[in-house]
């Protein structure tokens, strides 16, 4: 059969490698834990406080500080899968252009769920503007700008990796105040990336979140929101009945705000 002829490993690999191609925001999160998962693991994530700075004048300095420690569960709690036929799998791995075709279209549709999933970690914020009505570049700015005001009052360098992440037409009414546009760099505009703010990446999604009155957008660090996922299963078989052959794939994610203070979202709507 064409199918047995399947290279699992390559295709993982190829959509799992396009997968991150075609995510707005999770592109922008922290994959420092990312490895094996599997459904329903557990990713603890340890933090330590910053200990106490003293000034020394030569006396005994006593005894050490306990620095207090903490630690987050990343659950990978999200499964989502595909399942779609193919005329000849053996076919489809030795035309040129065929296997990526199909694996592009398969790692898009992950690629909406995975970003989805992320945008709905607004509600975990514990910076955010009101719910504001908007309807000139000067409300837009006003917003962003107070973005900004509280991620730098805890602690976010101007330089860090910070970025924007805004609905279309919170962004035609924004895009006045951007400092570089980026709209003739197509490899930047395929990854969201429209043009420079305070020295971030301004980017454009259609996957952010409405909580029913307000789009929730988000003006954040990379280390913000941490993320593991990882194509875990990738099988090609025979469909009882049909004369094709089929591929079915499982991709395994979770995501998490692991450091909230530097993390802001903007609640807007349309005046």
């Amino acid at each position: 059969m064409a199918y047995s002829n399947f290279k699992q490993t390559f295709w993982s690999k190829h959509i799992q490698s396009q997968l991150e191609k075609n995510c707005v925001l999770l592109e922008d999160c922290d994959y420092s834990f990312e490895g094996e998962v599997k459904h329903g693991e557990k990713i603890k994530i340890l933090g330590v406080g910053r200990p106490k700075v003293s000034s020394y004048d030569g006396s005994d300095i006593g005894l050490a500080e306990a620095v207090s420690d903490s630690s987050v569960d990343l659950i990978i709690d999200q499964a989502k899968y595909f399942n779609f036929m193919v005329d000849d799998v053996d076919k489809a791995q030795s035309t040129p252009g065929l296997m990526e075709a199909l694996s592009l279209e398969s790692s898009k549709a992950l690629a909406e769920q995975r970003d989805t999933y992320v945008a709905s970690l607004y509600k975990d914020a514990v910076n955010m503007s009101a719910s504001t009505a908007v309807n000139d570049s000067a409300a837009a700015k006003k917003l962003v700008d107070a973005a900004f005001e509280k991620l730098w009052a805890n602690g976010v360098k101007i330089g860090s990796d910070v970025t924007v992440i805004l609905t279309p037409w919170f962004y035609n009414l924004f895009k006045d105040a951007l400092t570089n546009l980026h709209t003739d760099n197509m490899s930047l505009i395929e990854k969201g990336i429209i043009g420079l703010y305070n020295g971030a990446a301004v980017k454009i999604s259609n996957n952010l979140a409405n909580d029913g009155t307000d789009d929730c957008m988000f003006v954040k660090t990379k280390r913000a929101i941490a993320f593991a996922g990882q194509i875990r299963s990738m099988e090609a078989y025979r469909p009882e009945g049909l004369f094709a052959d089929a591929l079915k794939g499982l991709d395994v994610y979770g995501a998490k705000v692991v450091k909230p203070e530097e993390m802001y979202v903007i609640k807007a709507h349309r005046a």
